[in-house]
């Protein structure tokens, strides 16, 4: 049995769509929605239960043979101004989690964020002896670093640990089963629907020198490429650290809406616009994952290139009827 925690948001559902492409459905998808039709996320998964994330750690005291718990539930807004709710949901939550599965030896899959590493001062490198020297920019990726130090810091001082524990630094995951995140959905999600309303794609100006409107760079990382790595891990349990999840080659945004655009079948128009204020001195310029790390732990799959990303995305979900994997 395999525990997904998030497991009906965008890449903990992909996990499990992932897993039922391997022949699993033996999954636990725990998870609270917040939107209308998240439910929809889940009506072409093979699972075994569902519960609401309160009930979990409950349901848990007299769960057996539990191969692992993949946690990707959490508060990913990067807007969020309650500090208070981040430290319950995404560090609180995270560690009663960890505690179980050192107590009944289970590995624990657990999802980070690129977030942590700020504005790139000290550069894209999953070195955990690094990981004290990143400044996030929001509280969110502050939650997610706290909860990175304390994992880092238990393993160090021989304090109870699972068996086997990953934390997953995702870059800028787009891909299907994104529709609820509304404004954190994907800047691809966000072109898709903007250029099929509008005609045209909206892109931030530049508010530094060094890049041109629309020339800001960021590791975009399909989802299915995201689910295949933590099911790697979940199929070697003798690696256990931080790892980035990314392609480790950044792009640009124009690039992103480029494809989106010519995916659909039409030729590109972009129009630039200000960046809302809450999003100044907190928005990161470029982001490009160092993959060495991941790379020596023995992933050696090939990631979707943006635009082979981008077109599988358009093509086999937006684009259609029925748009859910």
């Amino acid at each position: 049995m395999i525990v997904i925690t998030g497991g009906a948001g965008m890449i903990g559902s992909m996990i499990a769509w992932h897993l039922n492409q391997l022949g699993r459905d033996d999954i636990v998808i725990a998870d609270r929605m917040h939107h209308a039709d998240q439910w929809q996320n889940l009506v072409h998964r093979r699972y075994a239960h569902y519960l609401d994330k309160d009930e979990l750690l409950n349901w848990l005291k007299g769960a057996k043979h539990v191969d692992a718990v993949i946690h990707m539930g959490a508060i990913s807004a990067t807007t969020e101004r309650d500090f208070n709710r981040l430290v319950q949901d995404n560090i609180q939550y995270s560690q009663a989690l960890w505690s179980w599965c050192a107590e009944r030896d289970v590995p624990f899959l657990y999802a980070s964020s690129a977030a942590t590493y700020g504005s790139g001062e000290h550069g894209y490198d999953d070195d955990e002896a690094q990981t004290d020297t990143l400044r996030p920019l929001n509280g969110y990726g502050y939650s997610k670093q706290f909860f990175d130090q304390w994992a880092l810091r238990q393993a160090r001082e021989n304090l109870p640990t699972p068996p086997q524990w990953c934390g997953f630094k995702f870059f800028n995951v787009y891909g299907p089963n994104e529709y609820h995140k509304e404004r954190m959905a994907s800047v691809a999600f966000h072109s898709f629907n903007q250029f099929r309303e509008h005609g045209t794609v909206k892109l931030f100006k530049s508010h530094l020198p060094e890049y041109r409107d629309g020339m800001q760079l960021r590791d975009f990382v399909y989802v299915k490429d995201a689910a295949a790595v933590v099911a790697h891990f979940l199929a070697n349990p003798q690696h256990s650290g931080i790892y980035n999840i990314g392609t480790g080659q950044a792009r640009a945004f124009r690039d992103l809406a480029t494809a989106v655009m010519t995916s659909m079948g039409h030729d590109p128009h972009i129009t630039y616009i200000d960046m809302p204020e809450d999003l100044h001195g907190k928005y990161q310029y470029f982001t490009e994952a160092r993959m060495a790390k991941l790379h020596a732990a023995g992933y050696t799959q090939p990631f979707h290139t943006l635009e082979e990303g981008v077109a599988d995305y358009v093509r086999n979900y937006l684009m259609q009827a029925d748009r859910y994997a």
